[in-house]
């Protein structure tokens, strides 16, 4: 009986391989099969279309001697830097709030998570509207009769790249907030209660117990700022288009601007594998500190 049993087992298993070896193997091809086209693709003179012309690292050189380049990390810097910073503060603050068991509280996050079934697209266009100095906020203030009052940094180079932190933070914390919302739910009631018996106050129960409890979920949504951060595309193309001028470049649109419009392929596909080597300096390191902590 135990050697039919297993048996079966065994053509359980060897079903279930089956079964799934199609989605694997498409999984395998359209993500690491197309990787090592790129890399491929950065190591010749593609233009518009592929070509097998093998130019060595000269598309990472004229990559890396490009201002337009080191205008984009910059950007990509601030604004990844804010956004992902007061993305998960305001996140956090959110969930802390409705972890409170506050009337309402479905409500709640129905409200703030609604930003995040909006398309980047819509919501950059949404923002556009709004932050347009000629019928957004700025008109609207000047006719509740405030002529001087000026908000226009839509059209500031040098402000413009915060216009687009605004619009990602408003549709990403609500994300954030169901995020830490569910860590907080999953806190141990047992020692908390323990803390407030021995006399600790509710700050310093957050500071020494609930937070540290927080780490994987601060792990995950890190994570998954840094990816949307990186993937910033529909929402800037939408609201301010790269522009003015180069102000709120980031790789992503670099790279649709040198693949698609300059018709230097080779060198988006350079600038495409470098934004890929930013995500995994930062997921690598969090995901073996996550695995040997798990171990």
């Amino acid at each position: 009986m135990s050697f039919a049993k297993m048996e079966l087992g065994g053509r359980d298993q060897i079903m279930a391989k089956l079964v799934l070896s199609p989605t694997f193997l498409a999984a395998v091809f359209f993500i690491y099969g197309f990787i090592l086209w790129t890399v491929w693709l950065s190591l010749t003179r593609s233009t518009i279309l592929p070509s097998n012309h093998f130019i060595g690292l000269a598309n990472y050189h004229d990559l890396f001697g490009s201002s337009r380049w080191w205008r984009s990390l910059i950007n990509l810097g601030i604004f990844g830097g804010l956004y992902i910073f007061i993305s998960m503060g305001v996140g956090l603050g959110l969930a802390i709030l409705l972890d409170q068991r506050i009337k309402g509280e479905r409500l709640f996050q129905v409200i703030f998570l609604y930003p995040m079934a909006l398309s980047a697209v819509v919501t950059g266009v949404a923002w556009r509207w709004l932050l347009d100095p000629g019928f957004g906020m700025q008109a609207i203030v000047r006719s509740w009769g405030f002529p001087h009052f000026t908000f226009a940094w839509i059209d500031n180079p040098k402000m413009a790249i915060y216009t687009v932190v605004i619009a990602a933070v408003w549709q990403t914390s609500g994300f954030m907030m169901a995020i830490f919302l569910a860590g907080l739910r999953g806190v141990s009631t047992d020692i908390v209660k323990a803390a407030q018996i021995d006399g600790a106050s509710t700050l310093r129960i957050y500071q020494r117990v609930i937070l540290p409890s927080l780490a994987p979920t601060f792990f995950v949504a890190l994570v998954l700022t840094v990816g949307l951060a990186v993937k910033s595309f529909g929402l800037i193309i939408a609201l301010t288009g790269g522009g003015p001028g180069y102000s709120t470049n980031v790789p992503s649109i670099f790279m649709y601007v040198f693949s698609f419009q300059r018709g230097e392929m080779g060198v988006g596909a350079a600038s495409a594998l470098v934004m890929l080597i930013i995500m995994m300096i930062f997921a690598v390191p969090f995901l073996y500190l996550d695995s040997r902590r798990q171990a």
